[in-house]
């Protein structure tokens, strides 16, 4: 069985035990990752590890990887950070941001809660504030997609104006870009220092995890 990282495997009739016992020892014999599948219109099944289509579903998570990821960041049993995997590479190429540090934001804002609402109206899985949402053209916020897309095109609107520099872009994300301004630096604010310290731990983690 070729690695599925480098190919898809069409399938019409096939037993889902034999199917699964399959992957799992192609798993077991080479580089373990998650494995994604969708069926398309002729009814061939395709699956890979390196999905590049909106099509494909998670069918397969790697267990282990998993496991250490949620010890790490301390993820909600009912959360599943890999849901969203298509999104945020999608956004990452569009809008050329680290996906690792659009997964950081994503965490440090909502844990990975579509529905999450912050005190001050903030929303969805970037906790985007009304007003930035719809200068963003955002039409629904609690839109996994739509809340990416709109989070990742502000960030990279964040780094282009601080010029590369994540901690400010941060700064600007968390407290807004006129406070940024107006003391030149990251904001002496507890709450902003804390957030820009956590989101780059946790960009870290995911880099060091190779998720």
């Amino acid at each position: 069985m070729k690695n599925v990282s480098t190919s898809y495997f069409g399938f019409k009739a096939i037993n889902t035990l034999l199917l699964t016992a399959l992957i799992s020892l192609s798993l077991n014999t080479h580089s373990r990752a998650d494995i994604y599948r969708y069926e398309d219109d002729e009814g061939i099944v395709h699956f890979t590890d390196a999905p590049t289509d909106k099509r494909f579903k998670i069918f397969m998570r790697d267990l282990k990887k998993d496991k250490e990821l949620r010890t790490k960041l301390k993820f909600a049993g009912s959360l599943n950070p890999a849901e969203y995997e298509q999104i945020i590479r999608a956004c990452a190429v569009k809008y050329g941001v680290n996906a690792h540090l659009i997964k950081a934001v994503i965490h440090a804002e909502s844990g990975y809660n579509p529905n999450a609402v912050s005190s001050k109206g903030a929303s969805g899985l970037m906790q985007l504030m009304p007003g930035t949402a719809k200068s963003l053209k955002v039409a629904n916020r609690f839109n996994p997609k739509d809340n990416v897309e709109g989070g990742v095109k502000y960030l990279r609107f964040l780094l282009d104006t601080f010029r590369g520099d994540v901690s400010l872009a941060l700064a600007a994300y968390n407290a807004g870009l006129s406070k940024v301004a107006r003391y030149g630096g990251i904001p002496p604010y507890n709450e902003t220092r804390t957030y820009v310290n956590r989101v780059l731990s946790y960009m870290q983690t995911y880099q060091s995890s190779g998720i």
